[in-house]
């Protein structure tokens, strides 16, 4: 069994990296998610307060009632605004990760095409070998029949 080569080490550390690289843009994307299943949450419980806001505001509400409906409802939006904040940041961060994953795909895929060039070359050198050698064995079977 032959030693492995610079480039096959090379080759096997490009795909580690790229594994990393693709496992780390998962979990970005799974986080990201989640936060845009929270700011989902946050939006739909705050249309369903403003619904029962409306609803108090039709039978009747006290002004401390009142107060208390609003200031509740500015504490949501603040949580939105924030959560707006956390999935952008998210996204950035997929963002991020997708070019690390990419450099690291098309590190891996030079690499490669470096040992398939490597691989042909020395196939190249092989077949003129054995050319060479099917030749001088050629000339010394002609040279043996005289």
């Amino acid at each position: 069994m032959a030693t492995p080569s610079a480039i096959d080490t090379l080759i096997e550390l490009a795909v580690k990296d790229t594994d990393e690289a693709a496992k780390r843009l998962g979990l970005t994307i799974r986080a990201c998610e989640e936060v845009e299943q929270k700011m989902a949450l946050l939006v739909q419980y705050r249309e369903d307060y403003a619904d029962r806001f409306q609803h108090s505001l039709s039978v009747g509400l006290s002004p401390s009632g009142y107060r208390n409906f609003q200031l509740f409802i500015d504490k949501l939006d603040g949580a939105i605004a924030s959560q707006q904040l956390v999935l952008l940041d998210a996204k950035r961060r997929i963002e991020e990760a997708r070019t690390a994953w990419q450099s690291s795909e098309r590190k891996r895929m030079s690499y490669g095409t470096l040992a398939s060039r490597a691989l042909k070359v020395a196939q190249q050198k092989e077949a003129k070998r054995d050319q060479k050698a099917m030749d001088e064995h050629a000339a010394r079977a002609l040279l043996y029949k005289r």
